[in-house]
């Protein structure tokens, strides 16, 4: 099936993709704010809240919940970004009256009590503790947590130690009215189901709900700060090095978006790129290699990541800011360009080849408010980009002077290696990879 045969009925927000092919149904319940409505001392309470709700549905244990949801022959999780919340997952049709009616005890009724949010919090520090063994995680949030500073983008979905100890029963219990009225829900049917059933499995959700006030995102957009710098996540012990360095990215309304998405591929964005040829190919320093150029409401950032060991960290840098300088000054040749433009027409199929994956890009389009057509048009926006336009996004949106070059590793081993290594260094800061 062609995405065109995305059914949007408008009210309540639901988008339908049939497909009887299996007797499966995919759900997607999603609310359009998610931890920027986090409080400022609370970092992580959306996310607390969006599991809570679906472990205390309808008042039951989540041990109870969880072996109804197995009973019905269904799945279902609950994930928060920072600017949605989801309930998503998948029963058999048979069953999908069954799991409309838990999703409203997820939704509507939720108990939200005390020793549950104990136990979630227990769980989640937990959860934080593992991070700092995930070297790669750390170089994430650090990257994130120093480009965005002061801006909300800069705070983790997943909380603090400090955020979830201050996250209480009352302060989730203010962000569950807020957030979950049918004011802000938008909900996703795919698979064994008609137009007319899941138009009455959404009425029957938003009903349920107490109506509010639908939430507006006014997060400024993100500014850096001028020059290069530098952030050693100090860890002990590491023979290898976990690098990303970036800076402001596109967004999906700018008019050359995907002239710089095809010069992205180009560049980094698979295993046969530029990067990865230089990187891994030639010299060896890292397994992997890739550049990204992440969407949301608004400007996100671009970056490259590449993980070499210790003894080749500071020439990996080199490498790779001499590669942007030269990105951005001489630009593309036409067979890179021809082979990205070829290689993102043709994965393209691979996104739209499931009711669900196409009801899926719809759901993102509408959470992420992209430009009408995003997703309709997509290869043909892609066709259209030209080897000017692509190099001319290059230098216009990306920058090779204000930059963050993120690091995790030892300092004692690495740090004056890495200084010395980058051209025109405006501040270089250690922070303990513990640190929050």
């Amino acid at each position: 099936m062609s995405q065109a045969n995305v059914v949007v009925t408008p009210e309540p927000n639901v988008l339908v993709e049939t497909s009887h092919d299996l007797p499966l149904v995919a759900v997607s319940v999603a609310l359009r704010m998610g931890a920027l409505e986090d409080p400022p001392d609370a970092e992580g309470s959306v996310r607390l809240l969006g599991r809570l709700m679906r472990r205390s549905a309808g008042g039951r244990s989540a041990e109870a919940n969880d072996a109804l949801i197995e009973g019905m022959g269904a799945a279902l999780g609950a994930d928060v970004t920072q600017s949605t919340v989801s309930f998503h997952g998948s029963v058999i049709t048979r069953s999908l009256d069954r799991f409309g009616e838990f999703l409203i005890d997820a939704l509507a009724r939720p108990a939200l009590p005390e020793d549950e949010l104990a136990r979630l919090k227990r769980e989640t520090f937990a959860e934080l503790m593992e991070t700092l063994d995930d070297d790669r995680s750390l170089a994430r949030r650090w990257f994130r947590k120093t480009i965005f500073a002061g801006h909300p983008y800069g705070r983790s979905a997943g909380g603090t130690k400090a955020g979830i100890e201050h996250a209480t029963l009352d302060g989730l219990r203010a962000l569950y009215r807020r957030l979950v009225v049918p004011e802000n829900l938008v909900i996703a049917l795919a698979g064994d189901v008609t137009p007319e059933r899941a138009a009455r499995f959404a009425t029957d959700l938003a009903s349920a709900l107490q109506r509010g006030e639908r939430l507006v995102d006014r997060t400024p957009e993100p500014t850096v700060r001028p020059g290069r710098h530098l952030v050693v996540v100090d860890k002990p012990e590491r023979t290898q090095t976990q690098i990303i360095i970036g800076g402001l990215g596109s967004h999906a309304a700018d008019p050359d978006h995907f002239a710089l998405s095809v010069a992205n591929t180009a560049f980094g964005g698979t295993f046969t790129a530029r990067l990865m040829h230089e990187v891994r190919v030639k010299r060896g320093w890292s397994y992997g290699a890739y550049s990204s150029l992440p969407f949301d409401r608004r400007r996100q950032a671009f970056s490259m990541w590449t993980f070499p060991k210790a003894s080749d960290a500071a020439a990996c840098i080199t490498l790779e800011l001499e590669m942007l300088e030269k990105l951005r000054r001489d630009g593309l040749t036409k067979s890179e360009l021809s082979w990205a433009k070829r290689y993102l027409i043709r994965s393209h199929a691979f996104a739209i080849d499931t009711a669900a994956k196409r009801v899926g890009l719809k759901l993102d389009s509408t959470l992420y408010d992209l430009p009408a057509g995003y997703f309709e048009n997509y290869t043909e926006n892609l066709r259209a980009v030209t080897l000017e336009q692509a190099n001319q996004a290059l230098r216009e949106r990306l920058s090779d002077e204000n930059l963050l070059v993120t690091l995790v590793g030892t300092e004692a081993v690495v740090g004056k290696d890495v200084r010395e290594a980058i051209p025109r260094l405006a501040s270089s800061d250690v922070v303990r990879y513990d640190a929050e």
